[in-house]
């Protein structure tokens, strides 16, 4: 069985003063999204629960943030150690150094406990990764045609070699 969390929003009925045209359709928008409304005894209710929901909300968001982000780290490190295979060090200086400092940033933030900050650098750093891994996959492909290009240079002069008259 899969946990989950519902969050429940009791919205206030509009006011009769309201527009009728604005009224229905605030009645047709809420029965599309099959949300019941509760009538509000007086206003400070309202605030109540505008409250409750605000600390609902906040506390939702502080469980995300207090999980260290350890799927992300692993990706992180497999996509530094693919970029650096890849010969990104050699290739993508700049990016790679960029990748690493952010890691090494990241690694310090999960040691603090810093969870949303190691989340952040390890992001960042995974895809500096990737792109020096993408830039040393170019500039190998680049030498490879360059080197493809010189080995039909070389054919093609030979070929011209052996054409040409020997003159007696």
């Amino acid at each position: 069985m899969a946990a989950g969390f519902a969050l429940v929003v009791t919205l206030a009925r509009p006011t009769t003063e309201m527009d009728p045209l604005v009224l229905r359709s605030y009645e047709m928008e809420l029965t599309t999204m099959n949300i019941s409304t509760a009538k509000t005894p007086s206003k400070g209710l309202r605030g109540l629960k505008l409250a409750a929901l605000a600390l609902g909300t906040s506390l939702l968001l502080a469980g995300c943030a207090g999980k260290p982000p350890s799927e992300q780290y692993a990706v992180t490190q497999s996509a530094v150690n693919a970029a650096v295979s890849a010969g990104g060090t050699e290739y993508a200086a700049v990016e790679m150094k960029s990748a690493q400092d952010k890691f090494k940033q990241a690694e310090l933030a999960m040691q603090e406990k810093k969870y949303d900050e190691a989340r952040k650098y390890a992001e960042q750093a995974e895809w500096d990764a990737r792109v020096a891994e993408r830039k040393a996959q170019a500039a190998k492909a680049q030498k490879a045609v360059q080197d493809a290009r010189q080995g039909v240079n070389e054919l093609r002069e030979e070929g011209l070699r052996q054409v040409q008259p020997v003159s007696q």
